[in-house]
């Protein structure tokens, strides 16, 4: 992935706002359990209450509060409150707290935080010592009746004791089992002031509920401008994939055409790029999301419980061991993947382009075996992937849920023990939730991640690759005259294949000059489309050189060189359009009368001037809508309209008839008079009337010179000719 970072610079940041929304996304996440803690702590057991101080107070309360408190809280106590007097103050305070009157304590403002601690120890020894007298069947928990005892108890030197013992415990008491046993009594003291206590909890619930609320809606947001951005990240980085593959690929030559197949071409350009698209787009919000939501659960789930944190751990150990043992197996079938996608597009590809051949010797069922034994590689091997990640997500929720229930065990003993709050239950049990959903993100990272990987290989393979045939440098390059004569002169050239043992062409040697055309002939195999390539670049000589106007071609830009040569190849291939567009991909701007005068000389303008639409006639992808012999006319009629100093063609007159065959070279005679014209054949009919016909056997000259010339001094030629004209012909 690593190779292909120079594509992230353009969209850094895109990629900067995603991660600073993946991570408030994630922060805003993991605050929701807190606030859910404290409805059920505050708002459902608390009644709404937070502080253990109360705001107001009567004065038997405060009185009885103080009993229970050190004289260190009590002095800390009398210095937050003052007694209330007859006046405004009250008569507003009244509107809260209807049976406050004249003698009662209110909190004077400052922070609770000062005396909030006497008031929750002083409520704990109270608790502690009402419930030690119910359990002695000593009084109830009437609060007049709890006062009465009190009274009795204090003249009592016994009771005196009892009380100190209870200051005493809460004193050591931690402040965690404390902490809520204040609210409760200031909830009872409120109560007794005539305060509607359950508006109270309503409005902290409904007030917690809201934040949550809006903190719900900013995070659905975050999640939104994160997915836009990584999305808008994504299609950028394909977009620019695609763009530079198909670039790199439009001037590969023969030997990187030769490296790569065109279905492996294919797949890497759309299926590959695919997968790198959807890692950018899915996969890096859970590689970037899925860590801070693991940490961060961990880290808010330990402050909210410690004491649970060995849960924690066996779900961390029990997570990575199911992951590892799954990804060991898994592993390697999901790089296996992108090769096996490449085998059937290969399959599915020779069968479509061979489809004629496939019926002509009734091979469909062969094929189908070839088709089914690639597809069920690929299904074979994608459904042991998707068995093993199926098995994932019942394995997670198994560890969830067995996580919930041991922290619902463990956690109740700790509620029961008054060591932990039943809403710091609930949220501990949600941060292990985003612990192993974390988890669970990561495991599809290696689902993600490995194909990604391999696709992000796969397209620098392509995007690496060094063109073995290269323009010069800049500054070194040379150019071509203003009137291009178009003299070739091949110079004891040889040419070898990469990684062949012997060379196919060797020590070649001859000079083709404008308005003369040099004809090749040979067997098959001797290496006459080879040595033709040798002239536009798309093979570079091995040894020697070639020269156009006595400039080396290798010192020439290809742009350059191929601007000068009207090319037509064995295979006559059409692009999709119409006649017209397809032979003005010779000269976009040739003219319409270029046009007919091109597809004249090609013998072309009988068929298209039958057809309803003539030269505006839709041409289908690859041109099977016309027959071989009109493809390959037209594809002539192409490289004509360029009106190039240099014409090839190679083996291009095999599928037109004989009689075809001669008007169009006689036509071809006058229209390229002046220029080098170079012609590959396999019938001598067509190269008899050449200025200079070469011989190739076995990669080497054998012969060259004319017709009459080769037919008395080279033998090679004789026979083939022989072997297909009569004696007559041949005079």
């Amino acid at each position: 992935m690593l190779k292909l970072k120079r594509y992230l610079k353009p969209y850094i940041a895109l990629l900067l706002a995603a991660v600073v929304l993946l991570f408030g996304q994630a922060m805003l996440e993991l605050t929701l359990p807190n606030y859910m803690s404290d409805i059920v702590n505050v708002g459902l057991q608390q009644g709404g209450i937070t502080q253990s101080a109360p705001e107001a107070i009567d004065q038997q309360s405060m009185a009885m509060m103080q009993i229970f408190m050190s004289e260190e809280d009590r002095e800390t106590v009398n210095g937050a409150y003052r007694e209330l007097e007859e006046g405004e103050e009250l008569s507003e305070l009244q509107k809260t707290y209807p049976n406050l009157k004249s003698g009662d304590y209110v909190l004077i403002e400052q922070p609770a935080g000062e005396f909030d601690g006497a008031f929750s120890r002083a409520s704990y020894a109270l608790v502690s010592l009402i419930e030690e007298m119910n359990a002695q069947q000593e009084g109830s928990g009437d609060m007049q009746q709890v006062m009465s005892n009190l009274a009795t108890m204090m003249q009592q030197p016994e009771g005196m004791q009892m009380i100190e013992d209870a200051i005493a415990e809460a004193a050591v008491t931690p402040e965690s089992m404390i902490s809520q046993t204040g609210p409760v009594m200031v909830k009872s003291f409120y109560q007794q002031l005539g305060a509607d206590t359950d508006a109270i909890q309503t409005n902290y619930i409904i007030k917690d509920g809201l934040k949550m609320l809006g903190l719900t809606i900013l995070l659905t947001g975050c999640a939104i401008g994160a997915g836009f951005c990584l999305a808008r990240l994504g299609a950028g980085v394909g977009r620019d994939l695609r763009r530079d593959v198909f670039a790199k690929v439009t001037y590969f030559n023969n030997s990187e055409m030769d490296q790569f197949s065109t279905a492996s071409l294919i797949t890497r350009s759309t299926n590959d790029i695919t997968q790198i698209q959807n890692f950018l787009s899915m996969g890096f919000r859970m590689m970037c999301f899925a860590p801070i939501m693991g940490i961060g659960g961990i880290v808010m789930g330990l402050s909210t419980c410690v004491s649970l944190a060995w849960v924690l751990a066996l779900a961390l150990i029990v997570m990575l061991g199911l992951i590892m043992t799954l990804f060991s197996v898994a592993l390697p079938r999901f790089k296996k993947m992108q090769t096996l996608i490449d085998k059937l597009n290969l399959v599915s590809r020779e069968e479509l382009s061979g489809i004629m051949v496939v019926r002509a010797f009734a091979n469909q069922n062969f094929m189908q075996e070839r088709f089914d034994k690639a597809n069920k590689d690929l299904t074979k091997n994608t459904l042991f992937v998707n068995r093993a990640m199926a098995t994932m997500m019942p394995a997670m929720m198994f560890v969830m849920n067995g996580i919930s229930l041991l922290i619902v065990w463990f956690g109740g003993k700790q509620i029961a023990q008054s060591n932990l709050q039943v809403g710091d239950m609930m949220a501990f049990i949600q941060y292990a939730m985003h612990v192993i959903m974390s988890f669970l993100f990561i495991s599809m990272m290696f689902i993600m991640v490995p194909r990604a990987s391999v696709s992000a290989d796969r397209i620098s393979e392509i995007l690496t690759t060094e063109n073995k045939v290269a323009d010069p440098e800049k500054g070194t390059e040379k150019h071509l005259g203003q009137k291009v004569k178009g003299v070739v002169e091949f110079k004891n050239v040889s040419f070898r294949y990469d990684g062949a043992d012997a060379d196919v062409l060797e020590n070649i040697s001859f000079t083709a000059k404008p308005g003369e055309t040099t004809a090749f002939i040979g067997s098959t195999g001797s290496g006459k489309s080879t040595l033709i390539n040798l002239i536009p670049r798309f093979y570079d000589v091995t040894q020697g050189s070639i020269t156009i106007d006595g400039v080396d071609v290798r010192d020439l830009s290809q742009h350059e060189l191929r601007e000068k040569i009207g090319y037509v190849p064995q295979k006559g291939l059409l692009f999709s359009g119409t006649i017209a567009t397809n032979l003005r991909y010779g000269d976009a701007e040739a003219s319409d009368q270029t046009l007919q005068e091109s597809a004249e000389v090609a013998q072309a303008t009988e068929f298209i001037s039958a057809l309803e639409n003539g030269f505006d006639t839709e041409i289908s992808q690859g041109g099977t809508n016309v027959s071989g012999g009109q493809r390959q006319r037209l594809s002539i009629a192409r490289a004509l309209v360029k009106k190039a100093p240099i014409y090839i063609f190679d083996d291009t007159f095999s599928a037109l008839d004989f009689k075809t065959d001669a008007k169009l070279r006689k036509a071809l005679k006058g229209y390229t008079e002046n220029s080098t014209v170079f012609i590959v054949a396999q019938r001598v009919s067509t190269i008899m009337q050449a200025e200079q016909i070469v011989v190739l056997d076995e990669g080497k000259v054998v012969g060259i010179g004319t017709h009459k010339e080769l037919l008395e001094n080279c033998e090679t030629y004789r026979e083939i000719a022989q072997s297909q004209l009569s004696k007559e012909e041949l005079a």
